[in-house]
């Protein structure tokens, strides 16, 4: 994955104790945006298929799942 610098504005005394504890900001924020990223994502594809889940949850309470009855053999 190439990376690419970026600016940003923090808190200067968030910086300051980050620096103290040896931290590294960038694989900090990295991993910040990527959990976000992928938290909209998600949210997005609900959004975009709500309708063919919400009948899937219609079929499923009307018709019961696929054999989640015990079988007989």
């Amino acid at each position: 994955m190439a990376r690419v610098k970026v600016n940003l504005t923090l808190d200067a005394d968030l910086i300051e104790a980050a620096r103290g504890l040896g931290l590294n900001m960038s694989r900090i924020a990295e991993a910040a945006i990527a959990a976000t990223v992928k938290a909209e994502r998600n949210a997005q594809w609900r959004d975009e298929n709500r309708e063919a889940l919400n009948g899937y949850a219609e079929e499923v309470e009307r018709d019961h799942l696929a054999f989640a009855q015990p079988r007989k053999f």
